[in-house]
């Protein structure tokens, strides 16, 4: 066999599964993933669609793979399996409930699919790997899986929320916007309709939510631009 056959294999099977997990991509982040030049991912594509994968192109936006084709289940090496086990200890420490809740269920679905000498060596890993929490903070959530939902779906939340430096809570009609992690809390931004502008939210503050019919237009900004935008207010004018 040619030795840039193996490379080669090894790049269809993984833009194969770039494809099946995400609804679409480009050939130019296809390129820059698997370091290789433009050509040589539109020649890839043509090979996949040669042997039988129905691959969807989409003019000037990229390829998916055609609505309801699933590949085989996949396989994962003991260094991916131990990374699973690893991000699973992480999970496990958070404060949202709801949260931790579906990632065991879907970590478990995972090791179902192992084979078994991968699955004795990741269940001697989860056995020699632990996370301390801060006994400080002992706040919790249990909103995250609804959130998550709202934000996706592009649907109005309603909630009372009691920020810290308010006596009584208050409530907002919010369109959820994005979420974020930092010391073990997770924090919703959102544009609130009472405020009238984009406000942070920590999950363990919102102390009843109820996901709305009603739906808002998506947001044109992006993550970063609203990071940028909060540190171009936090400066100082000049």
């Amino acid at each position: 066999m040619d030795s840039t056959e193996t490379p080669r294999l090894s790049r269809l099977t993984a833009i194969l599964t770039q494809l099946q997990s995400k609804r679409l991509t480009n050939a130019t982040d296809l390129a820059k993933k698997f370091q290789v030049s433009i050509r040589t991912i539109y020649r890839d594509i043509r090979a996949l669609e040669e042997a039988g994968i129905p691959v969807f192109t989409e003019e000037g936006k990229g390829y998916s793979l055609v609505e309801g084709y699933r590949l085989p289940p996949v396989s994962f090496t003991e260094s991916q399996a131990n990374a699973l086990i690893t991000a699973e200890q992480l999970v496990l420490r958070n404060k949202d409930a709801s949260f931790v809740r579906e990632y065991s269920d879907a970590i478990t679905k995972i090791k179902a699919i192992l084979v078994h000498k991968t699955k004795d060596k990741a269940d001697l890993l989860s056995k020699r790997i632990a996370i301390r929490n801060n006994p400080g903070n002992d706040s919790t959530s249990n909103n995250m899986s609804t959130i998550q939902l709202a934000l996706t779906n592009f649907n109005l939340l309603k909630i009372d929320y009691q920020a810290a430096d308010q006596a009584e809570r208050t409530k907002r009609t919010i369109e959820p916007f994005a979420i974020y992690s930092t010391q073990e809390n997770w924090i919703l931004i959102a544009f609130c309709r009472l405020r009238q502008e984009y406000r942070a939210f920590r999950l363990d503050r919102i102390e009843k939510l109820e996901i709305l019919d009603e739906h808002f237009e998506p947001h044109k900004m992006t993550l970063p631009e609203y990071f940028a935008y909060c540190l171009a207010k936090s400066r100082p004018l000049t």
